[in-house]
C-alpha cells in the first residue's frame, strides 16, 4: 500500500503492450472502415452473379505462388525462432482464410464445391488455425515444438 492509502496494483498487461501510433493512423483505419460500409452496398446491388474473366488462371496462380512463399517465410521464422514468426503466421493464417472462402465460393456446383469445402475443412481451415494459435501464443508453441523435435 502506498502512504495515500491506494494499493500498488499490477500494470494492466494492455499497458505494457501499447504501440504509440500518431493519431492520424487511428483515425485512417476508422475512416477507411466506415468508407467501405457504403461500397459494399453498391457492390451488393451492381455485381453481377457471373462474370467471365481473363486471366482467372493466372489470379489462382499468383495467389498460390504467394501462398507458397508465406508458408516458406513462416516456416524459416519458425526453424530459427525468429521474432518474424508472429507476423509471417499472421499472413499465412489470412491467406489461408481467404483461400479457403474464395475455393468455396468461386466453385461449381457439385463435385467441384465438395471437393472445395473438403479442402477448406481439412486442409486449409485447420492450417489457418494452427497459425492462429502460434500468432496468439508464439513462445509457447516455439518452446513445445523445439523441445519435441530435440528429442
Amino acid at each position: 500500500m502506498r502512504e495515500s492509502g491506494e494499493s500498488v496494483a499490477a500494470p494492466d498487461p494492455e499497458d505494457g503492450v501499447r504501440i504509440p501510433l500518431p493519431r492520424w493512423v487511428t483515425l485512417l483505419l476508422t475512416v477507411v472502415a466506415i468508407a467501405l460500409v457504403p461500397w459494399i452496398f453498391y457492390l451488393t446491388f451492381t455485381l453481377p452473379s457471373r462474370h467471365v474473366t481473363f486471366h482467372y488462371d493466372l489470379a489462382w496462380i499468383g495467389f498460390d505462388v504467394a501462398l507458397t512463399a508465406s508458408f516458406t517465410a513462416s516456416a524459416w521464422a519458425a526453424f530459427r525462432g525468429s521474432q518474424w514468426l508472429v507476423p509471417l503466421a499472421a499472413v499465412t493464417g489470412t491467406m489461408l482464410v481467404c483461400d479457403a472462402w474464395f475455393d468455396v465460393v468461386t466453385s461449381q456446383s457439385g463435385g467441384d464445391m465438395w471437393e472445395a469445402v473438403a479442402e477448406a475443412a481439412l486442409a486449409e481451415l485447420p492450417l489457418a488455425a494452427l497459425c492462429g494459435f502460434i500468432v496468439y501464443d508464439a513462445e509457447t508453441f516455439l518452446a513445445a515444438t523445439a523441445n519435441r523435435f530435440r528429442r
